[in-house]
């Protein structure tokens, strides 16, 4: 979410998602509070801080990650305070290892992805801070039927041997497809709700993610192929959850948000030629902005997620 009001953010998240709150990120207050170090602050006996190059691993907690922790209970204060009472699906996210890894330095400058070693360090370690972090917002919202979201937007990049090392002449080797979804089930296993998995980048590995165990895909269906036409389709069929970004993050215009039904055309379409049941519309697909709302104006990410829920309602209103 853009700006740096915890309360203002909270209070947009719960009231406007009544039934689907979330614990929103306020990057624009700075490191720490952007997804990779808010991260990097749950992580258990690691610990990173900033330099000229990006995130770096140290040796103990600085100045960087203090600010992380101090910013995560200032969230976490405002959506209690806006979620009294409440009983439901709650959402939280975290950055998945992956993810992390290509974007933190090890000591020696190079990225975490580097080393299978820090890999799987990176993986207990995340693991049982995101134990700690689950149980902390269950104490806070004892209603709470906790999601629990792993960012991975740069899965793909990973799979594909596309991340580029420090020098930027060249990539780092392709990380096995078994040892990435191993990573990714041991950190899925830890929550005992359901967990989604999301990325808003082309060729997002549905089937990968589904023999993970995640019970929901986040994505940007502006991005979708044919190609990904049967896995999501057999996704569906198996009971995966669509959180499909349909809703621009950042506004092109004002007219992208004229008209909530235009918004989930696609998503009709995509139904129709997988010949799948309209009637499961209703429970297999979650409207969301097609990524972030960091970037765009306050005014417009309360206006996209009221969108959101419009567009919903068209959906389940007229699933055909």
């Amino acid at each position: 979410m853009p700006g740096g009001d915890a309360r203002e953010a909270a209070k947009t998240a719960a009231g406007t998602f009544e039934d689907f709150p979330f614990l929103p990120e306020l990057p624009a207050r700075g490191p720490g509070a952007d997804m990779i170090g808010r991260t990097l602050g749950l992580l258990v006996e690691m610990y990173a801080r900033v330099e000229p190059s990006g995130w770096r691993f140290g040796d103990r907690p600085g100045r960087d990650t203090r600010r992380a922790w101090s910013w995560l209970g200032e969230d976490l204060d405002a959506l209690e305070e806006f979620t009294q009472g409440y009983e439901g699906p709650l959402k939280i996210q975290a950055v998945g290892p992956w993810t992390l890894a290509a974007a933190v330095e090890l000591r020696n400058g190079e990225s975490a992805l580097s080393d299978p070693g820090a890999c799987r360090d990176i993986t207990g370690s995340l693991r049982e801070g995101l134990t700690q972090h689950l149980a902390d917002v269950g104490r806070r919202i004892p209603g709470a039927q906790i999601v629990l979201q792993l960012d991975e937007p740069s899965l793909t990049a990973v799979l594909r041997g596309q991340i580029k090392t420090a020098s930027g002449y060249r990539t780092h080797r392709a990380v096995d497809r078994q040892v990435v979804e191993s990573a990714l089930r041991t950190l899925i296993e830890a929550h005992d709700g359901p967990a989604v998995v999301h990325s808003c980048a082309p060729d997002v590995p549905f089937r990968l993610l589904r023999r993970a165990g995640a019970a929901g895909v986040s994505f940007d269906a502006a991005l979708l192929t044919e190609r990904d036409d049967e896995p999501i389709g057999e996704g569906v069929e198996a009971g995966l959850k669509l959180f499909a970004g349909v809703v621009l993050s950042l506004p092109s215009s004002e007219a992208a948000l004229s008209d909530p039904a235009s918004n989930v055309m696609g998503v009709r379409t995509l139904w129709r030629r997988l010949g799948l049941n309209p009637g499961l519309l209703a429970e297999s697909v979650v409207v969301t902005p097609s990524c972030g709302l960091a970037g765009a104006s306050p005014a417009y990410a309360r206006k996209a997620l009221a969108h959101c829920v419009a567009a919903a309602r068209s959906l389940a209103d007229n699933p055909e």
